[in-house]
């Protein structure tokens, strides 16, 4: 597995799969990518919520359960019994270093469906209680995608998809996200932010139809200012 390369113009979503937040999103990214995915192109990269000492058992945030409450109420997004049954025993562990592997190891087998992917982890937690470390939850995964489930393994037991979930964390950064979820237009060397969580579809709609409009008026008159440069290059060309 190699570093993702981003198209030279496409939709960046920058989520976690233990954020509570990104499911509460889940629902409005895929309406919005279903909407624009021929107009410009959707990948999904893993933020590194709980990494390193963060990754903890769940009964370590205490605060989850009251964020759950606001995220429903605001989003309508559903927390499955099975979920909350783990959220009360407290002990699995978010490993956000696993789930990013996780859609890492699928991306890599299908770009085209890389929000997908994202959202199908987010489901497999929030409303299965499955644990993202567990190997037989991404298995599960990729094989009801139609993916090869095998392969999906092979790349999480031989460290290619952790090498690739770090770079992820470093694209992040430089794209510079630090919260999540976060929704990027990427044009070239600049990026541009777009509303996420509680954003209604016109709304990210009309934003696109903007970002894209001055975009195309920019190249044609070769104007324009740099909102943002990467540091690195070569994670910003076209994709092949």
């Amino acid at each position: 597995m190699q570093a993702i390369v981003l198209h030279a113009r496409c939709v960046v979503y920058v989520m976690d799969a233990y954020c509570g937040w990104c499911w509460g999103f889940s629902a409005r990214i895929v309406e919005f990518e279903a909407a624009n995915r021929r107009r410009v192109p959707f990948t999904a990269i893993s933020g590194g919520l709980f990494t390193g000492k963060r990754a903890r058992p769940i009964s370590t945030y205490p605060h989850i359960p009251e964020a759950n409450t606001r995220i429903a109420r605001l989003t309508g997004a559903y927390f499955g019994e099975a979920y909350k049954r783990v959220l009360q025993e407290g002990k699995l562990v978010m490993n956000s270093l696993d789930a990013a592997a996780a859609l890492a190891a699928l991306r890599d087998l299908a770009p085209q469906k890389a929000i997908h992917s994202a959202c199908e982890l987010q489901e497999a937690f929030y409303a299965r209680g499955q644990s993202l470390s567990e190997p037989d939850t991404i298995a599960g995964i990729a094989a009801a995608e139609g993916f090869d489930a095998a392969e999906v393994l092979r790349r999480l037991q031989d460290g290619s998809a952790h090498a690739q979930a770090a770079s992820d964390f470093v694209l992040a950064r430089q794209l510079g996200v630090s919260t999540y979820p976060t929704l990027l237009f990427v044009d070239g060397p600049k990026v541009q932010s777009l509303p996420a969580t509680g954003t209604a579809l016109e709304v990210l709609n009309e934003r696109l139809d903007a970002l894209l409009s001055s975009a195309d008026a920019q190249r044609v008159t070769g104007h324009g200012v740099n909102c943002f440069r990467s540091s690195a290059p070569s994670l910003m060309t076209a994709a092949s």
